[in-house]
Order: structure tokens, then sequence, then C-alpha cells
């Protein structure tokens, strides 16, 4: 099928780091995509080989020259053009028109997954849009997967790749990871990981913490491509993430991480934060750890250790739970097939 992925870059690593996935994925899949996006400047170093049946437009040119594809992807509520929307409706046949939505463990997922949105005014009137809501339950659209993934990573050269980017950790050093929004609580954080000799990889665009303690390095990260991103948190111990990308990839690592959630002026992010905790299966410590550092609680006197199996199974098992589940890709795919 022909697919028209629209995306406005809100947080510049994370709204174009799941579409361009997305995008990447269905072409790997066979099909043909056309990405819309306002801002297509990280993909210069997330994804500087592009990709096969994958082409990248400015949103400004849908506005008067294509006729749409099988499937329009809006990604996360962003409004499409109204002229492109005006072509959808004269279409022959119009597209299946998806709104794809920010990923959440909150009841409401499965109760809002796949429910229509007539349109009864405006350019679109008489198409339907519907709701497609990522998710960690059989009763969502899953989890981005690309086939081969867990393969890939079984196969993984951890020692030859950390060599080719320049990290060398010492003898009985733990390595972690972290990509973060700006955080007080970053001091604290070093203070604990001061328990052990720790090398912490800092992603691009954050400078290295000044004042280390004294069992902890820092080393700075260049921008990495989206595969050698999933091959940092391959590597690492223990990962820090951030947002929705990174989050998701986190959980196909299978190594212990703590989320920091997407802050919201009205709080709202604490309930998806919890949300998802509810889910997780339990780990002593964890989400006094991940309340801390979203700011919503003070710093743990201690803090689940990543290389126990008191963190470590527990990933691993929260992974192939979400194994046993169809991907997100191959659920909008059959989405899109089905018929009306």
């Amino acid at each position: 099928m022909r697919w028209d992925v629209f995306c406005q870059v809100v947080d510049n690593y994370g709204d174009i780091g799941v579409c361009w996935r997305l995008s990447a994925d269905l072409a790997a899949r066979g099909h043909t995509v056309r990405l819309w996006i306002d801002d297509a400047s990280a993909l210069a170093w997330m994804a500087p080989e592009g990709a096969e049946r994958v082409t990248v437009h400015p949103w400004t040119a849908s506005v008067d020259e294509p006729a749409p594809g099988d499937v329009v992807i809006e990604a996360f509520g962003c409004h499409l053009p109204e002229p492109f929307v005006a072509r959808m409706a004269a279409a022959p046949r119009p597209p299946r028109w998806i709104n794809l939505e920010y990923l959440s463990a909150e009841a409401y997922v499965e109760r809002s997954h796949r429910l229509p949105s007539p349109q009864w005014h405006g350019p679109g009137q008489g198409l339907t849009k519907w709701f497609f809501y990522p998710g960690f339950t059989p009763a969502t659209g899953g989890l981005l997967r690309e086939p081969g993934l867990m393969a890939e990573q079984a196969g993984f050269d951890r020692a030859a790749w950390l060599q080719a980017h320049g990290i060398s950790p010492c003898t009985g050093e733990r390595l972690v990871s972290l990509f973060a929004y700006e955080n007080p609580a970053l001091h604290a954080l070093l203070a604990s990981l001061n328990e052990a000799p720790t090398l912490l990889l800092i992603t691009a665009g954050k400078p290295a913490p000044h004042g280390l303690p004294s069992q902890v390095r820092c080393q700075s990260l260049p921008y990495l491509r989206q595969p050698d991103f999933d091959r940092l948190l391959w590597s690492c111990d223990l990962n820090f993430v951030r947002g929705e990308d990174s989050f998701v990839r986190a959980q196909w690592a299978g190594k212990p991480f703590v989320w920091q959630i997407y802050p919201q002026d009205d709080g709202a992010h604490a309930a998806k934060l919890d949300a998802f905790l509810d889910r997780f299966p339990p780990v002593p410590g964890l989400r006094a750890l991940w309340h801390a550092w979203n700011g919503l609680a003070a710093w743990p006197e201690r803090w689940p250790d990543p290389l126990s199996e008191a963190w470590q199974t527990p990933c691993l098992r929260w992974r192939e739970e979400l194994l046993a589940q169809p991907d997100l890709t191959t659920q909008l795919v059959g989405f899109a097939s089905e018929a009306g």
C-alpha cells in the first residue's frame, strides 16, 4: 500500500523518532511511504542513509501537490492540512485515515483504541478518522518492533560495538546511559551511582556534569543513528530514557531502565507514570526511584541494584509479555487493510 505519514515536531527526538521508525518499518515490509514533516533536521543524524521506499517531504508541500495514498497517518493529532483532507474526501476511494496517538498505559487506551470519528463538517466531511493507540496489552495497538530485532540483539557483539564508538569501560565498571530532559535530580543520581564504579554515557546535546563523585566517570557521546542508539541500550547495565521512542527501545533492550516522562503543566504525567508502573512487574524500590527522577518525590536513600536479578529478571519477563503481542506496524497494516 501507499502510505502518507504526517508529523509535526514537538520534541525533536520523540515525534520524528517514532514516525521515522514506523515509516522505515513499513517500507521494509514492501510498502511505499511519504513522510510529511515540518522539521526534518534530526534525520540528518538519526537516519543519514534514509530508507528505500521512503521519501521525505516538507509539510508545506502537501498543501497543493499530491493525491493521497491508500492510508494516511496523522501522528499524535497533528491536524492535516485542509487542502490535503479535501483531496482525501474527493478521492474515488478515500484513504484509511488513522490518528496514531501517543503511547500510554492508562485504562482509557483500551477503551478508545480503534474507535471511529465520523467527520460531519469541514473539508473531510463524509470521511471517518480512526483512533489507533499504541500500548502494552493485547487490547491496544502494540509497540513498534521491527521483524528480526530480537535475533539481531541476540547476535550483538557488545565489545566490538563499544570499541568502535570509543567507549572503554574499566574492569568491573558498570555502564549507564543517560538520555534525559533537564533534571534537578541529576546530582542526587550521581551520588547514588557512586556506590559502585560507573561509566555514565551521556547522549548528545547534554554537557557532562562537573564535580563528579570519585567512582563515577562520564563520557559524552555524539549523535547516534537509531540502530546505534538501540545498541547503546543493549550495551548498558542501566538505561535512563525519556519521552516515547527511547522508552520503547529500552523495553526491547531487556535491561533495567528508568523513564523520565514528558512533564505536563497540569501534572497529568504523574498518573501516566503510575499507570505504567502498575502494569510493570514489581521491583522493590523502583516506584520510589522513578518518582524521584521525575520530581514527584524526594530522592530515596537506596534504590534497586541494576546488576541484581531482582531488577533484571522482571525486565526480561516484561519483554516476553510484550513479544507475545503483535507489533504496532503489523496491527496498523492489518487495520488499514480492513474493509469499511
